[in-house]
């Protein structure tokens, strides 16, 4: 019979057993060849339990040993946050299983994409299993990066979302899963469900999502299939933002933008100083303390991926003759050469 707490006590032990180990003979360490700076911040804000998951793993490949496997020569960083609903089981699966599932997928050496959904929809239905045997009713959105060499690839379930920001300008590459979506709509609709207003769009008057990981009870109308989008990289981006629907209900992507901006400056003004606030690893800090400000009472998770050094972010959007730190954007959102795809 499986349990739990003597799995754990096993895992334990193997792991001080590998510490103690490493404390005599420390093998050697593997140096990335390319470093992105990061910073992260998660709150439970106003609600009552913390339900977000997130994974950061700046060189996946030296983390599950795949450095000298042929088709994963170029670095591998992960990002995902996971917001869960009915509660944490399912987000704290995603982010456990989630990452795993996509280097079992065969295709993704050759099509990161694709392989991103369909670890989604692995990821999915093996939680859907397990919910059904131990009567859990929780899911999860969820948003996955995948950055390899010049190519970003992104997959989302719900309304979790990525924001590539390029030369200072919020650049679109994902339309979140929400029930008023047109097209989800009507996929709901065909399959038998509905969506009303009850505060929000929600699926059959219960979740304002229409695709999530998990929410066994809701399929197919809520289903995990996830989507897509793959953007090359060409040396102008700034970073990539990455956050749950409690940042982006109350932060528009503009905003997001001269937050940044303004943060970033900040730093430049401040120099050495000591203080955390002053640094760009307290960006993602400063974003959410924007959406609590702007009202979110909601959980709330943003990971920002430096796709260049911070200082020259500050020289490029926040220069001189823009009071408010951030360069006009030509066309509002930004634009780049991106595909969208869904299976």
């Amino acid at each position: 019979e499986y349990d739990a707490y003597k799995l754990a006590r096993v895992v334990c032990n193997c792991v001080r057993e590998v510490c103690e180990a490493w404390l005599d003979d420390l093998p050697p360490l593997r140096t990335s060849p390319r470093h992105f700076q990061t910073s992260l911040h998660a709150v439970k804000n106003s609600r009552r339990k913390m339900e977000d998951r997130h994974v950061v793993l700046p060189d996946l490949n030296a983390l599950l040993g795949l450095e000298d496997a042929e088709e994963q020569q170029q670095q591998q960083t992960y990002l995902a946050v996971f917001d869960g609903h009915g509660g944490v089981e399912a987000a704290v699966y995603a982010a456990t299983h989630l990452h795993v599932n996509l280097l079992q997928q065969e295709m993704l050496a050759r099509d990161p994409a694709r392989a991103l959904r369909e670890a989604f929809s692995l990821t999915d239905r093996n939680f859907v299993q397990k919910a059904v045997r131990e009567n859990l009713r929780s899911g999860t959105t969820g948003v996955v990066a995948l950055v390899r060499g010049d190519m970003l690839h992104v997959a989302w379930l719900g309304d979790s979302q990525a924001l590539l920001v390029r030369d200072g300008c919020p650049v679109e590459i994902m339309t979140p899963h929400k029930p008023e979506r047109e097209d989800e709509k009507k996929r709901i609709e065909a399959l038998g469900g509905c969506v009303v207003w009850f505060g929000a769009w929600r699926v059959n008057g219960t979740l304002s999502v229409s695709r999530a990981i998990g929410d066994a009870d809701y399929k197919p109308y809520i289903c995990g299939d996830a989507e897509s989008a793959s953007v090359r990289l060409d040396g102008t981006e700034d970073y990539l933002l990455l956050a749950c629907d409690g940042f982006f209900d109350t932060v528009r992507p503009d905003e997001a933008v001269s937050v940044a901006a303004a943060h970033l400056r900040k730093c430049r003004d401040a120099g050495t100083a000591e203080d955390e606030g002053c640094r760009p690893a307290g960006l993602a800090q400063r974003l959410v303390t924007a959406a609590r400000d702007a009202g979110s009472g909601d959980n709330i998770t943003v990971i920002v991926l430096f796709l260049r050094d911070p200082g020259t972010v500050v020289v490029d959007v926040a220069g001189p003759g823009h009071s408010d730190g951030v360069k006009p954007c030509r066309g509002g959102s930004g634009s780049g050469e991106e595909e969208e795809e869904e299976e």
